[in-house]
């Protein structure tokens, strides 16, 4: 394959794999039950695994295709799973009965979340017109959308996958931006966020022994009283 043709097969790529990050992160809004709330996040982090693959397929890097694999397996397959054996532990609660706000709301904020991504993002890509650089919006966006999810829904699982985009979308930044970061740093944040991880789903099982119901704001009403 000619030079041209394996840049633009590059390129293309890695449009992918950031749209497939993106729209993940939009159909987490999207859904309210959260057993297919975590099915997208799987996605998600899939989605994130291919997207520093092809930076290493780009790059032509060892070191980058093993923190890919390693992002997969933690952000694809370990972190889901922890999030299922979280939800398992809380009961029969499988919905986000109570947003604050709703689906179609939700959606709507979500694109204003996204032009302002793009919006902010122009002297960066203007700065750097490199594919990598140019896919920055998307990595800025998911972290908007992670925030947003983080603060507008009341389920504890929901709430720690809002946490788990944000995460996501600034290690998908970090890789962006710098076309790649060492494999030492890769693996410290990543035993930071299974450490809250585990201590979230430790402090959801509490919850639920205690009071029943890891919906947060009824605890709110519990302070309240």
């Amino acid at each position: 394959m000619s030079p041209p043709a394996a840049a633009l097969l590059d390129v293309a790529l890695l449009d992918v794999a950031a749209g497939a990050l993106l729209l993940t992160a939009v159909l987490v809004v999207w859904r309210r039950d959260l057993p297919a709330v975590l099915q997208i996040f799987t996605a998600h982090g899939v989605a994130l695994g291919a997207l520093v693959g092809v930076l290493a397929w780009a790059q032509r890097s060892v070191e980058l295709a093993l923190v890919a694999i390693g992002v997969l397996l933690v952000r694809g397959m370990l972190l889901p799973w922890l999030l299922r054996r979280a939800l398992a532990s809380v009961g029969p609660a499988r919905r986000e009965l109570r947003p604050v706000i709703n689906v179609a709301a939700s959606l709507l904020a979500v694109a204003g979340l996204v032009l302002l991504a793009f919006a902010v993002s122009v002297p960066l890509v203007e700065l750097d017109g490199s594919p990598a650089t140019h896919a920055m919006p998307v990595a800025i966006a998911v972290v908007l959308i992670g925030l947003m999810v983080l603060v507008t829904r009341r389920h504890a699982i929901s709430q720690l996958v809002g946490f788990l985009l944000v995460d996501n979308g600034i290690t998908a930044a970090g890789f962006l931006a710098t076309t790649g970061i060492g494999l030492v740093v890769e693996v410290g944040v990543a035993l930071d966020v299974l450490l809250v991880v585990l201590v979230l789903h430790v402090l959801a099982g509490r919850i639920r022994t205690m009071f029943g119901e890891v919906d947060l704001g009824e605890l709110h009403e519990l302070r309240d009283r």
